[in-house]
């Protein structure tokens, strides 16, 4: 039995070195911008446990004066949830603050409000209220977000800085994300504001990467075993180059133009499935199957 246990230490040590994280439990609601949808949001409380579990709102992507009490009332009056909890940070210090931690870590929902995603990673990454997140995803909390807070769930985050006027190589500056969505890269306000070339130049620079684009007055339902489901009154578009075969042409800047052959796209509507895993759609949600 011990040499047993010592080959499982082994091969978990071995899983580490590689960088393989473990499975979490937890879902995830992301929300294109624009509108909140009444359907995302009480789908993120239900997965957090019902109006009476502990929820930590981070608006930290907000300059807002008023964002704090914003999410107050939207949580609190318009939601109904008793034990809501919306935590001020603004800098890595608040995010070392043990009262936070300790809010975070108990939280069974954790919802990122909109504004800056680079705001939020910059008092984020590499602090106890950062870790803490990701503890209580790993744990089963549900992690919500919009806009921004939407934006910044990848492990690889569109800043929202570059020229999007053309799809190139180096067009698009990304930064470390969260990493809650790994594989992925998501885009917000996607149809609204026009923002496939961005999502391209990005995916033929990376065509490991899915890019999802979700667009406002609509969400994603991301669950721990891979699956999407599209939540709101609009669409959300997915770009795949995995399978593709990608061009190139030099240009005077030294930045290439990028061109592809082969891409796949998919345009879901809400109710429509998506597997991440698999890089294709899997039909409609039982409740939104059309008659």
């Amino acid at each position: 039995m011990h040499r047993l246990a010592l080959l499982v230490a082994a091969l978990l040590g071995v899983t580490l070195a590689l960088g393989e994280a473990p499975a979490t439990k937890g879902h995830l609601v992301l929300i294109g911008g624009g509108e909140k949808p009444p359907q995302a949001m009480r789908k993120f409380v239900e997965l957090a446990g019902g109006v009476g579990s502990p929820i930590v709102v981070i608006p930290t992507a907000s300059e807002e004066a008023d964002a704090v009490e914003y999410y107050a009332n939207l949580f609190g009056k318009d939601l109904g949830c008793t034990k809501v909890a919306v935590l001020d940070i603004k800098s890595r210090e608040d995010a070392a603050r043990p009262e936070f931690v300790e809010r975070t870590k108990g939280a069974s929902g954790i919802f990122f409000g909109g504004g800056d995603q680079s705001r939020i990673t910059r008092a984020l990454l590499d602090t106890p209220v950062g870790a803490a997140v990701a503890e209580a995803f790993a744990r089963g909390a549900v992690v919500g977000g919009t806009s921004a807070g939407t934006a910044c769930q990848s492990a690889r985050m569109i800043t929202g800085e570059g020229d999007f006027t053309v799809i190139r190589a180096g067009a698009v500056e990304l930064a470390r994300g969260l990493g809650l969505l790994p594989g992925v890269i998501v885009d917000q306000h996607f149809v609204a504001r026009q923002r496939s070339n961005r999502l391209l130049s990005v995916i033929l620079e990376h065509p490991e990467l899915l890019g999802v684009g979700v667009d406002e007055d609509t969400a994603i339902w991301v669950t721990p075993g891979g699956t999407l489901e599209v939540i709101g009154s609009r669409s959300v578009v997915v770009y795949d180059a995995a399978k593709a075969t990608v061009t190139r042409a030099a240009a005077a800047d030294g930045k290439d133009l990028l061109g592809v052959r082969g891409l796949r796209m998919d345009v879901l509507l809400p109710g429509d499935r998506y597997d991440l895993d698999e890089r294709k759609p899997i039909g409609r949600a039982r409740s939104n199957r059309r008659k």
